[in-house]
């Protein structure tokens, strides 16, 4: 058993690590101007935006405090981080608290209003006129 647990927590120890590491790849450098970073696929593909579109350049300014103009880039980033925030705090609460929680991320409802959500918003934002343009980044 003691042996689960130090594997578990090595592999939280990595996931730490290379989160921190991406974090700083995109504090230090900008998606907007470096070609470091990947362009997206699809809207080279089609010139439609995808649900991701924006992300990267939304995470950089939201590492530099400019959160407003981040989630004006990618308005899912905001949901993402409730998603991904919700997530750590089951896991923290189960592996490391004992408190017996069940994630309601793994319910088939949760499943189909985050897809509707995606999806929904991957129409709306293709949308050429105002409103809909503004979730455009």
């Amino acid at each position: 058993m003691k042996r689960i647990t130090k594997h578990k927590n090595l592999v939280f120890l990595l996931l730490i690590l290379a989160s921190t590491s991406v974090f700083g790849l995109f504090y230090f450098w900008n998606p907007a101007n470096n070609s470091l970073f990947p362009k997206c696929f699809f809207y080279s593909l089609t010139h439609l935006y995808c649900p991701g579109c924006g992300s990267q350049r939304a995470i950089h300014q939201i590492l530099h405090g400019n959160i407003l103009t981040g989630l004006n880039y990618n308005y899912l980033i905001g949901f993402l981080t409730l998603v991904l925030s919700y997530m750590l705090y089951v896991y923290i609460a189960q592996e490391y608290l004992k408190k017996p929680i069940k994630s309601l991320l793994y319910k088939p409802l949760a499943t189909k209003v985050i897809l509707v959500v995606v999806v929904l918003f991957w129409i709306l934002r293709n949308i050429p006129f105002y409103p809909f343009n503004i979730l455009a980044p």
